[in-house]
């Protein structure tokens, strides 16, 4: 075990549940607004809700902004299934503007509406609806940002304010009922979603997209592949005709290329954290939008390339993109197992890092495993949304490592004999850091969750 390494467990008695963190978690904050916090300890056990929604630490209290079924405030129908990906961002007067993803397949209860001049393809029941919230949480306004597409898992925000909503498929026309094809990144505005319009950002990859992260110096967008089956998804970067052009300018095209670490066919095989490896390459992908052959099997060259099951969340921090791969399975075909990481690329080093490992303390079955989506806390921290087995949490961890339980769900969507809860995803907070927004995938709930939080 290197001198850097440290491994933390921290144990929720309470609950019942079990998690473990290994490696230096200060390394994600590095040049970030979070790295000032001291990255203060947890907020206390959680107290269960009467109303069986969501348990939080006391003092903290949610409010729930939008459910399933709703009535969208536009009138353009009720609000879509399975809330995922989310961003919040600055609007005038103190509002704050949600950008909601709905990983919405053709099986999906309630289909996002189509609406004219926002629908990219009439058959595909996914995309995004945007919410207008003022200072205090209410919701002004909640709309379509964009329909017709599929599958709309993660994404990620740009410089400029905009989201990138990201297709979790690669169906092609025929296929399931869709008329065109999909598996593209689409940018999508929070508050004149028409000015962006359903326009496929066809240069940026045809393949299974989870997450985006832009470099705010050189425009370069980093994406995730989460593909369900071996040999798993490639890491990503897009390299933009027009950086940091602003809304729009990434329909001018670019080159899409994935990375090779030279002697690692397959990242789960890495498990010490610190390991790192320079030299990192990035290679061209021979045909982007897959016409004939998948862009994770296309022909690399007698080096291959590389790869890492359920790669999920993307964020830039400081000056290095980091990325999640939620978990490796030997027996899907994983190289080896694990139970979550976060790597840290270096572009001005050509560095990949493991950073973090996740893994449950005791049982797999508890909570501590496969964490989704991310996102940097103002508190100095990270906000980890929970994708695994048994009860579903948003944990806390602190920059020293400590893990804390900041939410746990309680709609129970299985029976009482063989209980199921929704995962959630999501998490973002608003731009002055005093609200914790996120999403239960299902039934589809979005939270504002507000409380003493500790800046």
């Amino acid at each position: 075990m290197s001198a850097t390494r440290r491994q933390i467990l921290a144990r929720a008695s309470a609950l019942g549940t079990g998690i473990a963190f290994t490696g230096a978690l200060s390394e994600l904050f590095a040049g970030t607004a979070a790295a000032q916090s001291p990255g203060h300890t947890g907020y206390g056990p959680l107290v269960p809700d009467p109303n069986g929604l969501l348990d939080l630490p006391k003092g903290f209290r949610y409010t729930v902004l939008s459910r399933e079924g709703d009535q969208l405030r536009s009138g353009e129908g009720p609000v879509p299934s399975n809330h995922d990906g989310m961003a919040a961002f600055t609007g005038r007067a103190g509002r704050t503007h949600l950008v909601r993803n709905h990983e919405n397949r053709v099986t999906a209860r309630i289909p996002v509406p189509t609406v004219d001049g926002l629908t990219y393809d009439p058959a595909g029941k996914g995309g995004c609806t945007a919410l207008t919230l003022d200072a205090g949480n209410r919701v002004l306004s909640e709309r379509v940002a964009i329909a017709g597409t599929a599958v709309n898992c993660a994404g990620g925000r740009t410089p400029w304010g905009t989201w990138l909503t990201c297709e979790e498929t690669e169906d092609r026309a025929g296929t399931n009922g869709y008329t065109k094809d999909h598996g593209f990144i689409f940018e999508v505005h929070p508050t004149d979603p028409h000015r962006t319009g359903a326009v496929p950002l066809t240069a940026m990859g045809r393949f299974q997209h989870e997450a985006i992260a832009v470099d705010p110096r050189s425009g370069v967008v980093y994406e995730t592949e989460d593909a369900f089956l071996k040999p798993f998804g490639l890491f990503y970067r897009f390299l933009p005709h027009k950086p940091l052009g602003g809304v729009g300018s990434l329909r001018a095209g670019g080159r899409l290329q994935a990375m090779r670490v030279p002697g690692v066919p397959d990242l789960s095989t890495i498990q010490e954290t610190g390991a790192h490896f320079d030299g990192v390459e990035w290679v061209d992908v021979p045909d982007p939008l897959a016409a004939a052959t998948p862009t994770r099997l296309q022909d690399y060259g007698p080096r291959g390339i590389t790869h890492a099951q359920k790669l999920e969340g993307c964020y830039w921090g400081g000056s290095c993109v980091y990325f999640v791969s939620s978990f490796a399975r030997s027996a899907e075909g994983s190289a080896a197992d694990h139970y979550g990481q976060i790597w840290r690329y270096d572009p001005r080093r050509r560095r990949l890092t493991l950073v973090v490992v996740f893994g449950p303390a005791t049982d797999v079955q508890l909570p501590g495993e496969s964490p989704d989506n991310i996102c940097l806390a103002p508190s100095g921290g990270l906000m980890v949304c929970e994708d695994g087995n048994g009860a579903q949490h948003v944990f806390g961890v602190t920059r020293t490592g400590e893990v804390y339980a900041m939410a746990r769900g309680r709609q129970n969507i299985g029976t009482p004999e063989s209980p199921e809860w929704g995962e959630f995803a999501g998490v973002t907070f608003s731009p002055d850091g005093g609200t914790m927004y996120v999403n239960c995938y299902t039934p589809g709930t979005t939270f504002a969750v507000t409380g003493p939080w500790r800046g």
